[in-house]
């Protein structure tokens, strides 16, 4: 080998081993950036770029000993170091790509490889899922199987009160007895509509009710029936009680119970101006707020009226 072709060579060598120097300390520096915690997906790019530099070693290594009029160790190729950056560029270009599909939500080219990082997050979101919902259905079973609410305050009241009508009035009076939570804990009595008038008598004029005070008397439409519902008051004991009695859609009447009450007047008078509900025995059952020629009843449920502007 001439000197010149010496002086080639040495110049070639220390190119390629500044370019290799570089390469090196660009992966040492991204090895101490910090380790990958245990069970983290491996970065195929950094992977690459360790081999890469492994194997310009060798290479360098080589193409050294040749130099010195050494022979190259067997099976090393005459330009292993440029296949090694060429492959470390390629397998880098299709990790870039992998990464910046599953940044912008697409999916990565054919052919790249698959993220295991990404993978991995998939499936602890799926299983997060799961745990969630498994924890909820738990929580809801325990809550099913829960020994029941305690009982209000005044359902001893309301019991009571039940069962002393049932005595006054009638065992088949009192349909139904419950404490309407949503109304401050309100005591509640469903009375049959025949029943109506003796247990309006009873709750005005018996020691153990005494409710002389009707506050409010209001009339709703459930589609299926008809229903009121009178509010009482005791002005000694200052008990509230609810009373609703049901009746039928249909030509619906009602005892009234405005000789029990006078307050009941004109409140029955409105509920059968609005909602059509006909109070037997009141002393001037007509309309009180709509006009007496008026058609239908304004607050059921079924009413059409006449002009859609009004």
């Amino acid at each position: 080998m001439s000197e010149e072709e010496k002086k080639d060579l040495r110049q070639g060598e220390e190119q390629r081993e500044e370019r290799g120097q570089e390469e090196e300390q660009a992966a040492k520096a991204e090895a101490v950036g910090g380790v990958a915690l245990e069970g983290t997906a491996a970065d195929p790019e950094r992977e690459a770029k360790l081999k890469a530099a492994a194997e310009a070693r060798a290479a360098r290594q080589a193409a050294k000993a040749e130099a010195v009029g050494g022979v190259a160790p067997e099976g090393t190729a005459a330009d292993s170091e440029r296949e090694a950056k060429l492959k470390a560029a390629a397998e880098a270009r299709a990790a870039r790509q992998a990464a910046k599909a599953e940044a912008v939500g697409s999916v990565a080219p054919e052919g790249a490889a698959a993220d295991p990082e990404r993978e991995a997050k998939l499936k602890a979101a799926a299983e997060a899922r799961a745990a969630r919902q498994a924890a909820k259905e738990k929580a809801d079973a325990e809550a099913a199987q829960a020994a029941p609410p305690e009982p209000s305050p005044k359902q001893p009241e309301v019991e009571a009160a039940a069962a002393l009508l049932k005595q006054l009035v009638g065992s088949e009076a009192v349909e139904e007895a419950y404490i309407n939570e949503l109304n401050g804990h309100m005591p509640t009595l469903v009375i049959k509509k025949d029943a109506w008038l003796s247990t309006a008598k009873a709750l005005k004029g018996h020691e153990a009710f005494g409710f002389h005070y009707l506050r409010n008397v209001s009339g709703v439409d459930y589609e299926t029936h008809l229903e009121t519902v009178y509010h009482l008051v005791s002005l000694t004991s200052r008990k509230e009680l609810a009373v609703k009695v049901k009746v039928e859609r249909e030509a619906p009447a009602l005892d009234s119970v405005t000789s029990v009450w006078s307050t009941a007047n004109w409140n029955e008078r409105e509920i059968y101006d609005l909602l059509g509900i006909t109070f037997t025995g009141h002393p001037d059952l007509r309309r009180i707020m709509m006009p007496d020629d008026w058609v239908g009843h304004p607050l059921r449920k079924d009413y059409e009226p006449l002009d859609s502007e009004v």
